[in-house]
């Protein structure tokens, strides 16, 4: 298993753009077949940072997923309007 952490911080005046472009990625990847959890947060102490915690099956559920439809038509937006931080992790 592979975990994903992508972190978000977004301005105010694009905060409603990045939060549709995020929703569009949300039911489209927890239905891929790798997929074992995708679930978005909001920060508590600071409400324009956000995070997505990913876990994937393996690497090549990984690639399969960063090559959808969706993924690659909403990242590069996502990238333009919000600081991107991606941290990957595996079990030890």
């Amino acid at each position: 298993m592979i975990s994903i952490v992508a972190r978000f911080k977004v301005s105010k005046e694009q905060e409603e753009k990045f939060l549709k472009l995020v929703n569009s990625l949300i039911e489209p990847s927890r239905a891929e077949a790798g997929c074992i959890e995708y679930i978005f947060h909001k920060d508590v102490k600071d409400q324009l940072c956000y995070c997505m915690i990913e876990k994937w099956k393996d690497q090549a559920a990984i690639d399969l997923h960063n090559n959808t439809p969706h993924f690659t038509e909403a990242i590069p937006k996502i990238v333009k309007i919000a600081e991107v931080e991606i941290n990957v992790y595996e079990p030890v």
